[in-house]
């Protein structure tokens, strides 16, 4: 067993970042289907301690960095928005709110009707539908347990993990081949390699140099600290209420009050670039910790159907996103980050929805609108509708609690 502390976890996951970027730079498949940088690092880093694994050698990580490190990202997400912009994204927003709770209902009917034809619970079905995909690793603990103490299903918990595991891994594998494929179909005035007309802002071109100066450096890692004590002191607040936030979404709203309120009495304008650089290298390393510690060998030990649904639901997501998601974003450029995020968060997280929108800006150029309308409907609405839409199936007649 070797075990590595906090800075050999953070040794670690920087390697995984420079070993991404070389991967991506040097192996063409890579770059040309836009994976994003720390899931090539990461993945290639998991799968060498899974066989490292069959020679009984195991490496464990300190991954107590990885809550604060995501909690940054989303704070730097609050402080990158401010009202002007919310209004013009209003209507998209709601389009893509409509996109969104269509794919948790073809999830979760998909989820239960393999299951049934393959002799399996219903409940498992769910399990590996909007629970662990669209919900991750969070919501699948919280439902897994439910699942085995009020309806009696046996494992529930770990097959929830495995199965978020499964959504995170090809999350970040499809987005961008879905995005190369439908910005084949389209002819956008600067939607080109090498051709990048507009100058990007917060999070679109990660590796896009920014001027910054201490000072500013400073003023906004004390506005991102302030969100994340802030928003932690309103997630204690709530909980236990009919209002209670997971602790991610508590966060990014005291980052948008806080921008906004400092903006409106005039007292304080947030640079942009210095929460850009924050966000990008808090989120960086938080995939790249998350992604290092997989345990690919649960999902080794995934039995064939939930295999099968598992690789049925990813084949659903893409498909979703290039006939939907796409079509009703407008068919253009931005409709096509849209979905390579839409991928991201649909199979895995936030945060994956980001690298793939990333590894697509990154390399055809800005889009905006993506980059406002993704953080804010994965963490302010996903999580609710995913959990109106799981009770709603549970009301169905075949779910009956122990």
């Amino acid at each position: 067993m070797v075990q590595l502390d906090f800075y050999g976890t953070l040794v670690a996951a920087s390697l995984v970042l420079l070993l991404g970027r070389g991967l991506v730079m040097r192996v063409g498949f890579l770059r040309a289907y836009n994976i994003p940088e720390p899931v090539a690092g990461g993945l290639v880093v998991a799968l060498v301690l899974l066989a490292l694994r069959s020679f009984d050698v195991q490496v464990r990580f300190d991954t107590s960095l990885q809550t604060p490190l995501m909690l940054a990202f989303f704070a730097t997400i609050g402080l990158s928005a401010d009202f002007a912009s919310l209004r013009k994204g209003g209507r998209v927003v709601g389009v893509f709110v409509l996109a969104v709770t269509g794919l948790l209902v073809v999830q979760n009917a998909m989820g239960i009707g393999l299951a049934t034809m393959l002799g399996l619970d219903p409940l498992m079905g769910l399990l590996t539908g909007s629970v662990t995909l669209a919900g991750g690793h969070g919501t699948g603990a919280a439902w897994g347990a439910t699942f085995s103490e009020q309806y009696g299903l046996a494992s529930a918990s770990e097959l929830a993990m495995a199965s978020a595991t499964f959504g995170l891994v090809l999350g970040g594998l499809i987005g961008g081949p879905v995005a190369r494929l439908l910005i084949k179909r389209i002819q956008v005035p600067g939607c080109v390699e090498q051709e990048k007309p507009r100058v990007p802002k917060g999070f679109e071109q990660p590796n896009k140099e920014r001027s910054i100066t201490p000072f500013s450096f400073i003023e906004t890692l004390a506005l991102i600290a302030v969100s994340l004590l802030a928003g932690s002191l309103l997630n204690k607040l709530l909980l236990g209420t009919a209002f209670e936030l997971p602790t991610f979404v508590c966060v990014l709203f005291v980052g948008v009050v806080l921008r906004n309120s400092l903006s409106a009495l005039g007292l304080y304008q947030v640079f942009e670039r210095e929460v850009s650089v924050l966000g990008n290298v808090s989120l960086s390393l938080f995939l790249a910790i998350a992604l290092m510690s997989l345990k690919l060998w649960d999902l080794a030990a995934l039995a064939l159907p939930i295999f099968i649904i598992l690789a049925a639901q990813t084949l659903v997501m893409a498909l979703f996103a290039i006939f939907v998601t796409f079509r009703i974003m407008g068919s253009n450029y931005d409709a096509a980050v849209l979905a390579a995020g839409h991928c991201g968060f649909g199979l895995g997280a936030t945060p994956t929805a980001i690298a793939n929108m990333q590894a697509v800006t990154q390399r055809y150029g800005p889009s905006q609108i993506a980059f406002l309308v993704v953080p804010m409907v994965g963490a302010f609405f996903i999580d609710i509708i995913n959990v109106i839409v799981i009770k709603l199936y549970l009301a169905l007649p075949f779910f009956v609690a122990a």
